[in-house]
C-alpha cells in the first residue's frame, strides 16, 4: 500500500509569500526587521494589511498566532462548528489545523505572529506549550468584551510601535509585551485554569492526554500508538491502572478516548487533505481500508466517502 505523503503545516515563509504586497496594492504583511541571531520570529501587524491576501486555506501552521479581530469574521478550527462573531479573540498552535474568514469588508484589530524560540524557556522559565490556552481542549477562539477588546489592542498597538525601533535591548522589550498579552489573553479565557497541583492520578492522566496528543498530526508513516497497552507500556503503568485512572478523571476509558481522538483526526484528513481514504487509513494505523471505513461510520455516523461528499456538496 502507498503511503500518504506527511501533512506538512504551513511555514511562515509560505505565509509572508501569500500576504505580500503586490504591484496592485501597497498593502501587505512583510517579514520582520531582522533582530539578530538566535533570537527568534516575533512580528505584529494590523488586520488591515491583510486586504490583499487571499482567501486562507483551512491548515496547520508552524508557528503560533494571536489575533483580536474587531468585525464580523468566522473561525473554523479542527472538527468544530465555525465560529462567528463581531470582537473575536483566537489562538492558532501548531496542533490545531484552522482557518479565518473576515465577513466585514474592512475587519480591525491586530494579529501578531511568533515560535518556539522567541520565548525559550530559558529566558523566561515557562515553557509556552505547558500554559493552559496552549493545551489540547483549551477554548482557541471566543468573544471578548469590548473593554477587554480594548485593552487587548493596547498591547498590540505597544508591540506594533516598538517593532521597527532601533532600541538595543528591543527582542528583550517585545518579549515582555507578548508575556502581557499572553497572561491577558489566559486571564480571559473562558474555562477555568487547571491547579497547579496535581494528584498523582490527575498526573497520570494529563501524560496520557500529551503522548495522545503527540501522535498528531501524521508527519511519519510511522503508524500512531493504538491501543490502550500501547499507552501504559509508553507511561510505564500497568494498562488496568491506566484505564481506571482515566475513568476517574475523565469518564471515559483508555480506549474510547484514543478512538476518539483517532475519529477526529480522520475528519481532520478527509477535510483538509486530497489524501485518498486508504492512504487515510493507513496512515492512521488501520490494517485496512474496511476496518477504517467500520471504525468511522460508527464514530461519525457515515463513511468516509458520504463524510467527504457532503464537506463539497
Amino acid at each position: 500500500m502507498r503511503t500518504a505523503a506527511p501533512l506538512k503545516p504551513k511555514s511562515l515563509a509560505a505565509f509572508y509569500e501569500a500576504c505580500a504586497p503586490t504591484p496592485e496594492s501597497a498593502v501587505g504583511v512583510l517579514p520582520p526587521p531582522a533582530m539578530g541571531p538566535g533570537v527568534g520570529h516575533f512580528n505584529v501587524f494590523p488586520l488591515a494589511d491583510l486586504r490583499g491576501a487571499p482567501p486562507m486555506n483551512f491548515s496547520r501552521k508552524d508557528y503560533y498566532k494571536i489575533t483580536l479581530c474587531r468585525g464580523n469574521s468566522q473561525v473554523e478550527y479542527a472538527d468544530q462548528a465555525p465560529h462567528r462573531g463581531a470582537n473575536t479573540l483566537f489562538l492558532v498552535t501548531p496542533r490545531v489545523p484552522y482557518r479565518w474568514l473576515p465577513l466585514a469588508e474592512a475587519p480591525t484589530g491586530y494579529c501578531c505572529l511568533f515560535d518556539d524560540a522567541f520565548l525559550l524557556p530559558a529566558r523566561t522559565g515557562v515553557v509556552l506549550s505547558e500554559l493552559p490556552i496552549f493545551q489540547p481542549g483549551a477554548y482557541p477562539v471566543w468573544e471578548v468584551t469590548e473593554a477587554d477588546g480594548a485593552a487587548l489592542e493596547a498591547i498590540f498597538q505597544k508591540m506594533a510601535h516598538e517593532l521597527p525601533s532601533a532600541y538595543a535591548y528591543k527582542p528583550d522589550l517585545l518579549r515582555t509585551y507578548l508575556w502581557e498579552l499572553i497572561y491577558l489573553v489566559q486571564k480571559l479565557q473562558p474555562v477555568p485554569a487547571p491547579l497547579s497541583t496535581h494528584s498523582a492520578a490527575e498526573r497520570v492522566a494529563t501524560q496520557f492526554a500529551e503522548l495522545l496528543e503527540r501522535q498528531f498530526p501524521r508527519h511519519s508513516p510511522q503508524p500512531p500508538l493504538r491501543t490502550a497497552t500501547d499507552y501504559a507500556d509508553q507511561l510505564a503503568v500497568h494498562v488496568n491502572h491506566l484505564n481506571r485512572v482515566l475513568k476517574e478523571t475523565t469518564g471515559h476509558t483508555t480506549t474510547a478516548l484514543i478512538s476518539r481522538r483517532l475519529a477526529q483526526e480522520a475528519r481532520l484528513l478527509l477535510k483538509q487533505t486530497t489524501w485518498s481514504i486508504s492512504e487515510i487509513a493507513d496512515s492512521l494505523g488501520f490494517a485496512d481500508v474496511a476496518h477504517f471505513c467500520t471504525f468511522f461510520k460508527r464514530h461519525a455516523g457515515q463513511t468516509p466517502g458520504d463524510f467527504r461528499r457532503q464537506l463539497h456538496s
